[in-house]
C-alpha cells in the first residue's frame, strides 16, 4: 500500500523486486502508490541519493519515478475492503470519484490525489488540518459515512508507524498496517501483514473481522559478517 522507497538502505532493491513480481504475476499483485512514490519526496528522503550512489547518475531514479505515475491510488478487495496509502479526502465521496481521478502525474501539493496518500484517521469529529502540511485528518463519523455510502466494511491503509505492526481505529472501520520492522533502523516496532481468507466474499460486515488475520514479524537479525557486494547489478546501465 505504498512507500516502497526512502528511509532505508535498500530502496532500489525493494522496488525492483516488487515491479519484477508485478510483471511475473500481473493478475495476482497490485502495487498501490504512497506519498513517497514521488519525485519531490524521493529527492529529500533518500531514494534519489541511493540511485546516484549505486549507479552514478539519475537515470534509474527517473525511470522509477516515471513508473510511479502509473501506479493505482486505491484498490477494493471483495467489494468490502477499501485499500489505499493514506486516507480519505473531502473531495471524494464515492469509489467512482476515486476511479475517475487523473492520477498519471506527480502527486500534487493539494487536492484529492494528494489527500489519498497524505491523510490520517484521528480521534476527532469531522475533518481537520493535518500537521503533516498535506492532506487532512478525519474522524470516525467521516469513515462511517464513506463506508456506508460505498457499501464497504472497512478501510485498510498504511502511512503511519504503529508499534505492533497494525492498529484498528474508528470502531474497527479503519486498520493501519505498517510492514517495515524497526523503522529507520531505530524505532523498535514490529511489522505486520494482513491475510484475508477466501470466505470474505460471502461474509457479512459484522463478521468480516473474523476472516482477517494479522502476522507480525521483527526485523531480520543483523549478520556482522555480511558484506555488501562491491559491484552494483548492471541491468539499468
Amino acid at each position: 500500500m505504498g512507500d516502497y522507497v526512502d528511509r532505508g538502505y535498500y530502496s532500489l532493491e525493494t522496488v525492483t523486486l516488487l515491479i519484477a513480481l508485478k510483471v511475473r504475476y500481473k493478475h495476482r499483485i497490485t502495487i498501490l502508490r504512497g506519498n513517497h512514490e514521488s519525485r519531490q519526496i524521493t529527492q529529500v528522503y533518500g531514494f534519489y541519493d541511493e540511485c546516484l550512489r549505486k549507479y552514478g547518475n539519475a537515470n534509474v531514479w527517473k525511470y522509477f519515478t516515471d513508473t510511479f505515475d502509473y501506479l493505482p491510488m486505491t484498490a477494493v478487495v471483495a467489494d468490502k475492503i477499501f485499500c489505499l496509502h493514506g486516507g480519505l479526502s473531502p473531495s471524494i465521496d464515492t469509489l467512482d470519484h476515486a476511479r475517475n481521478l487523473d492520477r498519471v502525474q506527480e502527486v500534487p501539493h493539494e487536492g484529492p490525489m494528494c489527500d489519498l496518500v497524505w491523510s490520517d484517521p484521528d480521534d476527532r469529529v469531522g475533518w481537520g488540518i493535518s500537521p503533516r502540511g498535506a492532506g487532512y485528518t478525519f474522524g470516525q463519523d467521516i469513515t462511517e459515512q464513506f463506508t456506508h455510502i460505498n457499501g464497504l466494511s472497512f478501510i485498510a491503509r498504511a502511512h503511519q508507524l504503529v508499534m505492533e505492526g497494525y492498529q484498528w481505529q474508528h470502531n474497527k472501520s479503519v486498520v493501519t498496517i505498517f510492514s517495515a520492522p524497526n523503522y529507520c533502523y531505530r524505532c523498535g516496532n514490529q511489522a505486520a501483514i494482513m491475510e484475508i481468507d477466501d470466505s470474505v466474499e460471502s461474509c457479512s460486515k459484522e463478521t468480516i473481522h473474523d476472516h482477517c488475520r494479522f502476522s507480525q514479524f521483527d526485523p531480520a537479525p543483523r549478520d556482522e559478517s555480511w558484506h555488501k557486494s562491491p559491484r552494483t547489478p548492471d541491468y539499468f546501465l
